[in-house]
């Protein structure tokens, strides 16, 4: 299981990359504050929260309630206030334009086609999302290297320019272990979905188990080719073939 208990201590390697984290958020509220957190309430999410609440509370914390997450992430939102004894803040959809996507194509209109999934997207998260970051500096995400190709050429701090504002990923190095090895060593609470085969939590209608080993994302919008699964919250980064001339 994703959060059984193996080995309650962080190496050398992994303390490292605790510091260089908490010192790259403390950089960002000094280059570019105020700045927020995009709490997706994934595994990754429980580490900042904790980096964030304990070590740079200054940064705020939001979290999108797109209204279809599942309950398992309701629970979890209550557990971490709970423990740091802070309020999240949440955003939620527009409920008129909710109401015009659902109108057009149905509760479950995201499943006839990517176009349509996107345009829920659009509506439950994307558009939530630009009004929460409104005002700040820069923004925190919790992706890693590792997660995808597409993911793999992110920086840790670039200046998101749709948005307006710099875009920091501090746990980029990080590991699927480095992760849970905090999570356990913290004894941090996270989805018990983690535990029944979901590596990623989004929605529930676009969320299911993969079997072990499969890629991260892979249980996201599972009906679509990979190519296309995003939010786009984190827009898709294009190698672009360079040609060498002939010497």
């Amino acid at each position: 299981m994703a959060g059984q208990a193996v080995n309650l201590e962080l190496t050398e390697a992994q303390s490292a990359k605790v510091h260089s984290t908490v010192e790259l958020l403390r950089q960002a509220v000094r280059d570019h504050g105020p700045v927020t957190y995009s709490n997706s309430l994934g595994a990754e999410s429980m580490v900042l929260t904790d980096l964030i609440w304990t070590q740079v509370p200054q940064i705020d914390i939001f979290s999108i309630d797109t209204g279809r997450l599942p309950e398992e992430t309701y629970h979890l939102m209550e557990r971490l206030e709970r423990r740091y004894q802070r309020r999240m803040r949440l955003v939620y959809p527009n409920a008129q334009s909710l109401e015009a996507y659902t109108s057009e194509h149905g509760v479950n209109g995201f499943y006839n086609g990517l176009n349509e999934r996107q345009a829920c997207c659009q509506v439950r998260k994307i558009e939530p999302f630009k009004r929460a970051i409104a005002g700040f500096g820069a923004w925190v995400t919790g992706v890693r290297h590792e997660q995808s190709a597409s993911r793999a050429l992110a920086k840790a701090v670039d200046f998101d320019a749709p948005n307006g504002l710099y875009k920091v990923s501090p746990i980029l190095e990080w590991t699927h272990e480095d992760v849970w090895a905090y999570i356990r060593t913290n004894k941090l609470p996270y989805n018990p979905l983690h535990d029944k085969g979901y590596p990623s939590i989004g929605c529930a209608p676009c969320t299911r188990a993969v079997e072990p080993g499969a890629d991260s994302r892979s249980g996201r919008w599972w009906w679509e080719n990979s190519d296309s699964k995003e939010c786009g919250l984190h827009p898709k980064i294009r190698i672009v073939a360079t040609s060498k001339a002939p010497a």
